[in-house]
């Protein structure tokens, strides 16, 4: 059996998104409400989903090729809006300290 470097790297981050999801359920009940209550749902969505997207990596192989692009460029799609909103909830937070 040859050994393949990308699963490996797919199972490692399956392992990560799986810890992220927990962190981001575990966390929810310490949010409060309102935007940051909105907002934080939104992001443990979008760690749901990159969750469901890293589950496919490991099949990647016996996907068609434009099916498995489509699959890439939704997570780097996603990805952009997780990155989007989570810079912006920490910006709302630290205005809030600051003020």
């Amino acid at each position: 059996m040859k050994f393949d470097i990308s699963i490996v790297i797919s199972v490692l981050a399956i392992l990560v998104m799986f810890y992220c999801l927990w962190l981001v359920l575990s966390l929810r009940k310490n949010v409060p409400g309102g935007v940051v209550g909105s907002t934080w749902k939104t992001l443990t969505a979008l760690v749901f989903l990159f969750t469901l997207g890293y589950l496919v990596t490991p099949f990647f192989g016996m996907l068609p090729p434009i099916l498995m692009n489509v699959i890439v460029s939704l997570i780097f799609l996603f990805g952009a809006i997780y990155v989007v909103i989570t810079v912006k909830l920490i910006y709302r937070i630290i205005e809030e300290l600051s003020a």
